[in-house]
């Protein structure tokens, strides 16, 4: 699935809070994150870093490209990944 041009708006989205995994890449890499509930993030970017979003806020756009979200350590929930 082509994810277009990262400079457009994202073309879909797909439910994170299904898909995290602490093995499993998401079924399409994200190019932003949306957060329906507040909670920490952890994640693994495009480039293979594992970061940690502390404190992400509900009802914002984290605008990170990743390819994976650990269920564990992941606190915020309703998490739509935007592609």
């Amino acid at each position: 699935m082509s994810t277009g041009n990262y400079t457009e708006p994202g073309r879909g989205a797909i439910d994170i809070d299904s898909e995290k995994s602490d093995s499993v890449d998401l079924t399409v890499p994200t190019r932003g994150i949306y957060v329906g509930v507040a909670g920490n993030i952890k994640l693994v970017t495009i480039e293979g870093e594992t970061v940690t979003f502390v404190g992400a806020l509900a009802g914002t756009i984290l605008p990170v490209r990743c390819k994976q979200v650990f269920s564990t350590l992941t606190t915020a929930t309703s998490l739509l990944g935007l592609y």
